[in-house]
């Protein structure tokens, strides 16, 4: 815990509860970690399934987006951090109770994954590519050999990833609004949604999109579930955590929670996805653009808010 401490300084400013949108380096990164964590989850499932040559989008050309997503991702944690050269005393222990030395050794391991996972699948994307070094050509060929195995890796580490960026703020037991285990599952559901409607959007066949529709879909009614038993839990529990769901159901984050996260970034593209399977044109582009928002959208409110959540002694 001492090393966290050391470290993540400014993280403390996360419980502030006047955080202005300037802090955005946490929501950000809790994004960018959970779409990565959805797209290569998806990639991994339709490997381990035998489906590479049906889904294409999901398998070999959306990955390529994941280390981009990841170093936004570091690089909006490595801002936050108050004393950024000893971020390395993370990686001097492992403590299975704590969500940052989880966060950190799993990035530890998906970051190199998704870099290999490009690497054995950048044929695809540039048929004449030939690795100029012998010893790169046998490394390519061990990982083709085991790629098996690392899809079996990658589907575990990115459900924890996935999982992770909602344990991260359950772990503040101090705010009402967040000391509830219901956000790891919904943030992984949020990632898998918002990974699934890029991959439709990338799709290179008609069943490739409507299949990940069908799963966008899926996962939008998932997520309106434990949105609502969320607030079930709340208003079934204490006063201070009654008053935590007013924040939602009348307070200040009423109107953006609803509008912009519930009705445009979940509500209205599951009506899109919907039309679409029904066979009218509908832009892919549409429904991701919505989903992407009500995403990101979803973590910072999710962030602001909790601060606002609070037990009085």
């Amino acid at each position: 815990m001492r090393e966290e401490i050391i470290v993540s300084g400014r993280m403390n400013h996360l419980i502030d509860p006047y955080l202005q949108i300037w802090h955005w380096p946490i929501p950000f990164y809790l994004f960018v970690g959970g779409l990565a964590a959805g797209i290569l989850f998806f990639a991994a499932l339709m490997t381990i399934r035998g489906k590479e040559e049906q889904y294409t989008a999901a398998t070999r050309y959306a990955p390529f987006i994941v280390p981009f997503l990841l170093v936004l991702g570091l690089g909006a944690l490595f801002i936050d951090l108050n004393h950024k050269p000893y971020f390395w005393r993370l990686y001097t222990t492992l403590r299975l109770e704590s969500p940052m030395s989880w966060g950190a050794w799993t990035l530890m391991v998906v970051t190199p994954l998704s870099i290999i996972w490009c690497a054995i699948n950048i044929r695809y994307i540039f048929p004449k590519w030939q690795w100029p070094y012998e010893w790169l050509k046998n490394l390519d060929a061990f990982f083709v050999k085991h790629k098996m195995t690392i899809a079996w890796v990658m589907i575990i580490s990115s459900t924890i990833l996935g999982i992770y960026t909602g344990i991260l703020f359950s772990a503040f037991n101090a705010r009402p609004l967040w000391n509830t285990s219901i956000l790891g599952p919904l943030f992984l559901a949020s990632g898998l949604s918002a990974g699934a409607a890029v991959i439709a959007f990338m799709g290179k066949t008609h069943l490739e999109k409507t299949t990940f529709a069908k799963i966008d879909l899926l996962i939008i009614g998932i997520e309106l579930f434990l949105i609502i038993h969320l607030f079930m839990g709340f208003l079934a529990s204490s006063q201070v955590q009654i008053e935590a769901a007013s924040l939602f159901l009348g307070g200040e984050y009423t109107a953006p929670f609803w509008i912009f996260v519930v009705f445009l970034g979940m509500v209205v593209p599951a009506i899109l996805d919907f039309l679409e399977l029904r066979g009218y044109p509908i832009p892919t582009v549409l429904p991701m653009i919505l989903v992407l928002f009500g995403s990101i959208t979803f973590r910072f409110i999710i962030a602001f808010a909790g601060q606002a959540s609070r037990y009085l002694y």
